[in-house]
């Protein structure tokens, strides 16, 4: 039971639970230090003594990943046999339609976005109970990335309203912008533009912050591992030479106190109604958008390009590839946005937004096979 072995099994238990919970959650309390995992052996009792090989065991030197306990996951499951995990029902915390609505809050768009999301949910049958239940024994054992797929049906639905081609998206926004002008007393229409800019200021702090903590993290523990009994007093001597050190450095650059640490929560942003710094979108709506036709509403918009047009069909690890050039920077952004929101890569998100993709336009992927493909998705 290696480190990352153990956190993949901590996920098992909390699943079992049907914890409200998600893996990127466990990976981020990892992160943030409120579970012990970087040199979590401070935290045993004297009596346990560690030598030899225990080392290579617990001194960790890197951050787990998402892809790498995803897969864990899936391991030992099968190796201990387990059968199959309780239910994840509608009224499950892991359930499509729930993330879909914690994440649009999480990162600051329209409620109304919610009953859209539900819609996508249901035509692609990801929502169905058998498909999000995890069965170890089954014979192709595989559990779903949870909170991986809810964001990817954000990114359709977002592709749906505001195509993201770099054009249709900064149209819409010019139509909200002189609506919200002219009614300021009205409920505000959803600008894209506007959400654009909040969020990328808001996205960019929150990236320097998370990059200047990784930067001084002390890898170093102040109860060091050591071989053997013999290496004991040696090691003890020269922690203590780094330690003082360490003090004098800091009293010369009067480095500021360390701050307190946080209790964990899902939410890594908080929007709230009538800050004038960051505007809060959730009551926006979505008229600029959307149009009536008969008793239910359309969008406006009326066409959509495929991420993903040609899925790979040997035994490789992908199914489809990403990059970056190959896109409009409004679909960059999204990307980016929802992969540094969950620390997964952005071709793990890509991947997920096109097999979603795949299930909902099954008809137009079928149509693409006999036409030629252009670098950029094709408009439908």
């Amino acid at each position: 039971m290696t480190m990352p072995r153990t956190l993949a099994f901590c996920y098992l238990s909390l699943l079992w639970q049907r914890e409200t919970i998600t893996l990127s959650d466990l990976l981020r309390f990892v992160e943030e230090g409120h579970i012990p995992y970087i040199n979590a052996f401070q935290h045993f009792p004297e009596e346990m003594k560690l030598y030899g090989r225990d080392k290579g065991i617990f001194a960790i030197e890197s951050w787990p990943t998402y892809e790498d306990i995803y897969k864990k996951v899936i391991e030992i499951a099968k190796f201990l046999d387990l059968p199959r995990f309780p239910d994840i029902t509608e009224d499950s915390y892991l359930h499509p339609n729930i993330l879909c609505m914690k994440y649009l809050m999480e990162v600051n768009l329209p409620d109304e976005m919610n009953d859209l999301t539900c819609q996508v949910v249901k035509m692609t049958g990801i929502g169905e109970v058998d498909f999000l239940t995890f069965d170890p024994i089954a014979k192709m054992a595989k559990t779903v990335k949870y909170d991986v797929q809810a964001v990817a049906v954000i990114v359709v639905v977002l592709k749906l309203l505001f195509l993201l081609d770099d054009n249709l998206e900064w149209t819409l926004s010019n139509i909200a912008e002189k609506y919200n002008e002219k009614n300021k007393e009205d409920k505000p229409w959803f600008d894209f533009r506007k959400w654009y800019q909040v969020m990328k200021k808001s996205i960019d702090e929150k990236k320097q912050k998370w990059e200047e903590a990784r930067a001084k993290y002390l890898w170093k523990s102040e109860k060091p591992l050591y071989h053997s009994s013999i290496d004991r007093a040696v090691v003890y001597k020269r922690r203590e030479m780094v330690v003082s050190l360490q003090k004098q450095f800091s009293a010369l650059v009067d480095s500021a106190p360390t701050v307190e640490k946080k209790s964990p929560s899902s939410f890594q942003f908080n929007w709230t109604e009538g800050d004038s710094a960051r505007t809060c979108f959730h009551g926006h709506g979505l008229q600029g958008i959307l149009k009536k036709k008969g008793q239910s509403l359309t969008t406006k918009n009326s066409l959509y390009w495929l991420s993903t047009q040609k899925f790979c069909r040997s035994y490789c690890k992908h199914v489809t590839t990403y990059e970056e050039s190959n896109f409009s920077l409004s679909y960059q952004f999204i990307i980016n946005l929802f992969s540094f929101l969950l620390r997964i890569k952005t071709s793990s998100l890509h991947e997920e937004v096109s097999l979603i993709e795949k299930i909902l336009f099954k008809r137009k992927y079928g149509k693409t096979k006999k036409k030629s493909r252009s670098r950029k998705g094709r408009k439908y």
